[in-house]
């Protein structure tokens, strides 16, 4: 499981995260991801990011149904905090409070913090 967990743009955590999960897909590895805190950020829809000088890439989760990664976790108390639903999503997640993503956690054989 890995867990995004920091805003999407700031530093190169995110971005890096998921490189590694579009990597570890490629070689057909079972994936999961939560995204909690800020890191729910990383999946709102329409991200302009011209005004910081970068390339946004919240569009490439998309990519990661063409590897099979379906298991895409949004932390409730996070999103809601964040004024955020899934209509904000680029990509289809599951909703799941934070005791069952504690649950989901303790039934995983590695937890990759970003």
């Amino acid at each position: 499981m890995n867990v995004i967990r920091r805003a999407p743009h700031g530093t190169i955590y995110t971005y890096e995260a998921l490189e590694m999960i579009l990597i570890m897909g490629a070689f057909e590895q079972d994936i999961s991801l939560v995204f909690i805190d800020d890191g729910v950020y990383s999946l709102v829809k329409n991200q302009d990011t011209k005004e910081i000088g970068i390339k946004g890439f919240s569009t490439t989760f998309r990519a990661l149904d063409g590897y099979d990664i379906e298991k895409l976790y949004v932390d409730k108390e996070s999103m809601e905090e964040r004024g955020l639903t899934t209509d904000d999503f680029v990509v289809d997640v599951e909703v799941m409070t934070s005791a069952e993503i504690g649950d989901l956690m303790k039934e995983q054989d590695v937890v990759v913090p970003q």
